[in-house]
């Protein structure tokens, strides 16, 4: 036992390689980065910041969906469940779901960094005693075996901020699908997707007038210089932000906007006027679309909750 925490279960998943992933995406054409390389300690301060922006309403829309349809979310799912977080990563979303589901037995965060899990875990441990609260580092892409880890109460999965937008949709359906295995058949998965909308909308969204996400993107160069050795000269790029209609996407890119070299360790890359290196994809679902992926990836839609804007759904599903 870790503070108050029930268990704290080390299923010891393998670092990201960030030197190897880095050289290697800035090889390619387009040149890339890996969004999940965003949230160190400076990022994930300026994310926190982001889903405060007035423009970014995927965060505040999903708070208020899960407050609103309490008393749905209620009558679907069972009492004294075990929820399982997919990604876990503040507090705020999960102690939403804990008002909504009085009943609650356990909760079990899933996350791969350590230290960041032991902290938002023990967090919540603390606030909610009444509430069992077993933590597990661990890959929440992969299926995750829990049957030695929890007793048989029924399963709740839950994978809040439209998350699966950050997965291409042959990796959003390989995470359905191994999410459906982790939960069992029966089980429940409540999964927060963002709706296409106007396309002004979105490109405000990740592109606010105060300039956070500018900082938020532009913090992965800081880190490459810090952590590589590398000469990056934040100057010399912008933050520029598109919607691809064909993949339905919001794409972040890093621009340069002037020809020049960069050294990251002991290799070098030449950046053309206009190039970019590709930080993130945020892909946007109709209801109809995603419903038909979650069917494909091994689960029943029980119901989906919605603002009135229709900005952002809440799917509640049922491994089939």
């Amino acid at each position: 036992m870790i503070g108050v925490l029930r268990e704290f279960v080390d299923l010891e998943p393998k670092p990201d390689d960030f030197r190897t992933e880095i050289l290697s995406g800035l090889s390619t054409t387009p040149k890339t980065s890996s969004a999940k390389f965003f949230y160190d300690d400076i990022g994930s301060h300026l994310f926190e910041q982001i889903c405060n922006l007035d423009e970014y309403y995927p965060t505040r829309t999903e708070c208020e969906i899960l407050v609103e349809y309490a008393s749905k979310i209620r009558t679907i799912l069972p009492v004294g469940a075990t929820v399982i977080e997919f990604g876990s990563g503040g507090t705020r979303k999960i102690k939403l779901l804990s008002d909504a589901l009085p009943t609650i037995k356990s909760y079990v965060p899933i996350d791969i960094s350590r230290g960041y899990l032991l902290q938002t875990a023990t967090t919540y441990a603390r606030d909610n005693p009444s509430i069992e609260v077993r933590a597990i580092c661990a890959d929440f892409t992969n299926v995750i075996e829990l049957d030695d880890i929890l007793d048989n109460s029924p399963r709740v999965g839950f994978f809040p901020g439209s998350t699966i937008g950050n997965f291409t949709y042959s990796e959003a359906l390989k995470f359905l699908r191994y999410a459906a295995k982790t939960l069992g058949p029966g089980n429940f998965l409540i999964i927060g997707v963002d709706l296409e909308k106007d396309i002004e909308k979105l490109i405000s969204a990740y592109d606010d007038k105060l300039g956070v996400t500018a900082a938020f993107n532009l913090n992965i160069l800081t880190r490459i210089n810090y952590e590589l050795a590398a000469t990056f000269a934040l100057d010399l790029f912008r933050h520029k932000v598109l919607y691809n209609n064909k993949l339905s996407r919001i794409e972040m890119h890093l621009e340069s906007i002037r020809e020049h070299e960069v050294r990251v360790d002991d290799c070098y890359f030449n950046f053309d006027i206009g190039e970019t290196i590709h930080t993130e994809s945020s892909h946007k679902y109709t209801i109809d679309n995603f419903i038909h992926l979650a069917n494909d990836g091994g689960f029943s839609v029980l119901d989906v909750l919605s603002d009135p804007d229709k900005l952002f759904s809440v799917h509640i599903l049922q491994v089939s």
